[in-house]
């Protein structure tokens, strides 16, 4: 699985700075598209990946791609963060990364509009691979910024709803809610209290909650984050207003914030056995693909099923998308070895049999339109699930921003104060929103 997906929101703090950092080092960083990718060469491919079963399963694809080119040969260094790219990137020189995948779309704006990254479209087009008929929209959508295609999808995450079967069946639920206000109804008779607080929680939505962050919950709403000119739409775009009227609505009913709040400080780790959902804490829980091996693996005796997340009930006929996010990779601009750089990483993001069986071995979403309608890719009932939400054509993802997203921060502020009553003017709340996020991307370029 991509590791910790939660926290690309949160690593966004650390990297905000990153255009500063590598702007000194590009306009002239000696790389280009210049090299023969048919002499005998070698390059150097940074990943983030640490687990064991990890490991293996990048290493089983690059050796396959260096079977199928036997003149490029791949020099592997595992285990990298964001911070250790930056550096890099702005150090250029010998010891610099050809290659570069992160798990955190977040920093797409910055590889992009700082040239960090070199833009891939030249690549593509000489290759005859045209993005748009390769990759769901989603996908393309996190990573290019501005018209720079500066990063291909590695292997995808999508969002989705976990429900323990026992506890529908016990309240008398037939099966998984497909629009919010039956969601919220499910949530209220799933509810079971016990003295000041819960013996059984329905979902636990507020925006401290494990993965219902207001960037993964609003995607059902399919709001626009940025007007045409790059301006923040947070304000005038009605969906962003609708989707945090219909979380706080569901505090209030499911007993209110201070009360939800003090449930969920009894929860164990997110990425442990000791998960709500699967300790049974919470009936529902939005989450992605990976957490269905988690409950394979640590809570096997529970009976759970994986739907697409409920939509707002005037948009019902859009049921089955998702919030999509995932791991990307592009080719650092300081290479002078672009040419030989860019079959690795066509091989790695465009080669379906490559794609399939990565996806397959680390139990992640495959990236490619071809990939996700492979016979060969995992049947596992709940991987077919999210399979289907990143099909979906209606499926959407926070958009790429030159200081990464801090545009998301500043919008989870707005929800951390309107949920918990601190702020009860939402409309003069997102108006200040989007403000500040203009004011904060014009100082980032």
């Amino acid at each position: 699985m991509t590791r910790t997906p939660r926290r690309r929101l949160l690593a966004a703090i650390a990297v905000l700075s990153l255009p500063l950092a590598v702007g000194a080092c590009t306009g002239d960083s000696g790389g280009g598209k210049t090299d023969n990718p048919d002499a005998d060469v070698t390059i150097t491919f940074w990943h983030g990946w640490s687990a064991d079963s990890e490991v293996a399963a990048i290493q089983a694809t690059i050796d396959a791609f260096e079977k199928d080119n036997p003149n490029i040969h791949v020099k592997v260094v595992g285990g990298i963060t964001d911070d250790k790219i930056n550096q890099a990137l702005r150090a250029g020189g010998p010891q610099a990364p050809d290659v570069v995948s992160s798990f955190t779309t977040d920093n797409v704006g910055q590889f992009c509009s700082s040239g960090a990254f070199a833009d891939l479209s030249s690549f593509m087009a000489d290759s005859g691979v045209d993005p748009a008929a390769t990759f769901p929209s989603a996908q393309l959508s996190y990573t290019q910024y501005d018209g720079n295609q500066c990063a291909l999808p590695l292997l995808s995450d999508a969002y989705g709803l976990y429900y323990n079967k026992d506890a529908f069946a016990a309240a008398g639920i037939d099966g998984p809610p497909k629009t919010m206000s039956e969601f919220d109804a499910d949530a209220v008779k799933l509810t079971k209290t016990s003295g000041d607080s819960y013996s059984q929680l329905g979902f636990m939505p507020t925006y401290h909650g494990y993965e219902s962050s207001i960037s993964h919950l609003a995607a059902q709403w399919s709001p626009t984050y940025f007007t045409a000119d790059g301006k923040s739409n947070v304000a005038a775009d009605p969906m962003f207003a609708q989707a945090m009227e219909w979380q706080k609505g569901l505090v209030d009913k499911l007993g209110g914030y201070a009360k939800l709040e003090k449930y969920r400080n009894t929860f164990g780790d997110e990425w442990g056995a000791k998960n709500p959902f699967m300790t049974g804490q919470v009936a529902m829980a939005i989450d992605g693909e990976w957490r269905a091996g988690m409950i394979q693996a640590d809570a096997p005796d529970l009976d759970f099923g994986v739907a697409p997340f409920p939509v707002p009930d005037d948009q019902a006929d859009t049921y089955g998308k998702g919030y999509i996010t995932g791991t990307i990779v592009g080719i650092a601009s300081t290479s002078q070895k672009q040419n030989a750089a860019w079959r690795f990483v066509k091989y790695l993001t465009t080669d379906t049999d490559a794609v399939v069986n990565f996806a397959n071995a680390i139990h992640n979403v495959p990236s490619t339109i071809d990939a996700l309608a492979s016979p060969d890719v995992s049947q596992d009932e709940a991987m077919q699930t999210f399979i289907a939400i990143a099909s979906n054509p209606a499926s959407n993802t926070t958009p790429a921003s030159p200081n990464g997203g801090a545009y998301q921060l500043t919008l989870q502020d707005v929800g951390y104060a309107y949920e918990s009553g601190k702020d009860s003017d939402l409309k003069a709340a997102l108006t200040k929103a989007a403000e500040q996020i203009d004011t904060d991307i014009a100082q980032a370029q």
